[in-house]
């Protein structure tokens, strides 16, 4: 049977005004088209569903019977063709991103309120993780998109250069480097470091551009706001990347210049390789990448 939301709706027109020319009117046809309909759908389904005569249409029994499945029918189809609007429209969905911690707690909360502000009813998730993390949260689909670094190729995925970040040696107002112009890499040796944990994005670039020399390290913490508390407190320096300084903007902090040529961490936009997005983390994207080209 070749049923179509046309012939639903020319039958409960029909049914409904009892009446070729009014309901061919209702249905904005020509008697001629409208009468095919109905005469095709009688065809189709083997029945017929109005009793005609020169003064009134009547249902027969097969007619009342298709008119409650009619209305259902008629009334789900509008219902998720409506529901693909308001997606299509971003008044309604959901987007997911998974962001390292510097910019889950730097750039991206801007660019989230900006994006609710706009499309209020889009429900967003967040997922703040190292690389590692934000990458398999993309893998397994819990995710619409990713910002963290790719160094590598990943398979089933497709990676897109959103910025470069630079770093910054991170030191008390009274520590000696505060009055460096610029530090250098063996600059740093005779001073307790304060590490970042070996599983963070900026330690592995720091540790790679670095190699073979070793720094005096004197602490290794996870988090950004308690490497950023020693440092004021004058326990050690650091070496932070561009995107995660906001967190070090503290009394006594001074930040220097960085020249290590080499040492500088590519964020990359990470998305299912052949996948369209969904209209709101399209929209959601178009709105991070204005954000950083900014």
């Amino acid at each position: 049977m070749n049923l179509s939301v046309k012939h639903l709706r020319a039958f409960l027109a029909l049914a409904r005004l009892r009446n070729f020319t009014r309901a061919a009117e209702a249905c904005h046809l020509s008697q001629s088209a409208f009468s095919a309909l109905i005469q095709g759908l009688e065809e189709d389904a083997g029945a017929r569903f109005f009793d005609r005569n020169t003064r009134r249409v009547e249902l027969t029994a097969e007619g009342r019977l298709f008119e409650l499945s009619a209305a259902r029918l008629l009334a789900d189809f509008e219902s998720a063709y409506t529901e693909l609007k308001d997606h299509v429209d971003l008044r309604k969905g959901r987007v997911a991103v998974a962001a390292l911690p510097s910019l889950a707690a730097g750039t991206l909360p801007k660019v989230l309120a900006a994006f609710h502000g706009r499309y209020p009813g889009i429900a967003i998730e967040l997922f703040d993780g190292l690389s590692d993390t934000c990458i398999a949260l993309v893998q397994s689909g819990r995710v619409d998109f990713a910002l963290a670094p790719a160094s590598s190729p990943v398979a089933g995925l497709q990676t897109e250069l959103l910025c470069s970040d630079t770093f910054h040696v991170v030191c008390h107002a009274a520590h000696p480097l505060a009055k460096a112009r610029s530090v250098r890499p063996p600059d740093l040796l005779p001073y307790p470091f304060i590490h970042l944990a070996r599983s963070t994005s900026i330690r592995q670039h720091l540790e790679h551009a670095l190699h073979p020399l070793r720094l005096n390290s004197m602490m290794e913490v996870e988090h950004l706001a308690t490497a950023a508390a020693l440092v004021a407190q004058g326990l050690g320096i650091s070496v932070i990347s561009s995107l995660a300084l906001f967190q070090f903007k503290l009394p006594g902090i001074v930040v220097k210049p960085f020249k290590l040529p080499g040492l500088v961490r590519h964020i990359h936009i990470v998305l299912p390789e052949g996948r369209t997005p969904s209209v709101a983390a399209g929209g959601l994207l178009k709105l991070v990448r204005a954000s950083f080209a900014r």
